[in-house]
């Protein structure tokens, strides 16, 4: 596998600079993986299958979900792209290589983590900033004119939030100056993991389910459906920064109360 991945850059190395890669190259995949992990959620909402695993009950309309897609495009070209091209120099002086031999398993492992504690600590104060009343009304409102979120909805936002809260992706990398490839991991991650925490649905197979602190959906969804001043449920990835200030009582109350329903409801069937 490590042979067959080495083959594969070598490849891209031997046909496509440096720049390329990592400013157009990255920007590519990021589109790639972005929009074929989002755009299935619109047909699950359109076609209304596996509705019994949706957390809210309204649906986007299609005019809606089209206006979506629609800025997100202009944000990635007008927005995305250019932060990608400039910043390029930066990552670049911090050490930022695509040349082989490939990082070991273990350096990428270890990045990796250092990137996801990192950006859940800046992005949650980057979120509770944003939810300030002036920030709120003049720039993260737009990120939440989608009450009920689907996929895609994870990257719509004010041009201004975009470059302000996508600082809190790319600091990590910035400063440690990683392998392309790395980054270019780090990177579908992060875009799997936001469109998921997005996506409007809670499934048997969630993450949430099975890795401690992971938000996922019903954690995110819940911060969307309240009225700004009490949402809570700031975080990025991990909830430990709403668990550490407490930020998040009312979900956890909220998931109290419905684990009891539902042992009472259980209690009831057993007796009939």
């Amino acid at each position: 596998m490590a042979s067959l991945i080495e083959s594969a850059w070598k490849f891209l190395i031997s046909h496509f600079s440096d720049f390329q890669l990592a400013c157009l190259g990255s920007f590519f995949l990021h589109e790639s993986v972005f929009f074929l992990s989002g755009l299935p959620f619109i047909l699950l909402e359109r076609a209304g299958w596996l509705s019994k695993y949706k957390i809210q009950a309204k649906i986007n309309s299609p005019e809606a979900q089209e206006r979506c897609i629609l800025r997100l495009v202009l944000y990635h070209f007008g927005v995305n792209l250019p932060v990608m091209i400039f910043s390029y120099p930066v990552f670049r002086f911090m050490g930022m290589r695509s040349s082989l031999p490939l990082p070991s398993w273990k350096v990428v492992l270890t990045q990796i983590i250092f990137y996801f504690i990192l950006e859940d600590f800046v992005f949650y104060w980057g979120h509770r900033v944003l939810h300030t009343k002036w920030l709120y009304k003049h720039v993260h409102s737009v990120h939440h004119e989608y009450a009920t979120p689907f996929g895609l909805t994870s990257e719509y936002a004010h041009p201004a939030e975009i470059l302000f809260l996508g600082f809190a992706t790319i600091v990590g990398p910035a400063i440690t100056g990683p392998h392309l490839l790395t980054l270019w991991l780090w990177m579908v991650l992060r875009v799997l993991e936001t469109v998921e925490a997005h996506c409007g649905y809670h499934f048997p197979w969630s993450l949430s389910n099975f890795l401690p602190l992971y938000g996922g959906a019903d954690f995110h969804d819940y911060h969307h459906r309240l009225l700004y001043t009490k949402s809570g449920n700031y975080s990025s990835t991990f909830t430990y920064m709403d668990w550490i200030f407490g930020t998040d009582v009312g979900y956890r109350k909220l998931k109290a109360l419905k684990n009891v329903g539902i042992e009472e409801n259980s209690k009831e069937k057993k007796q009939w």
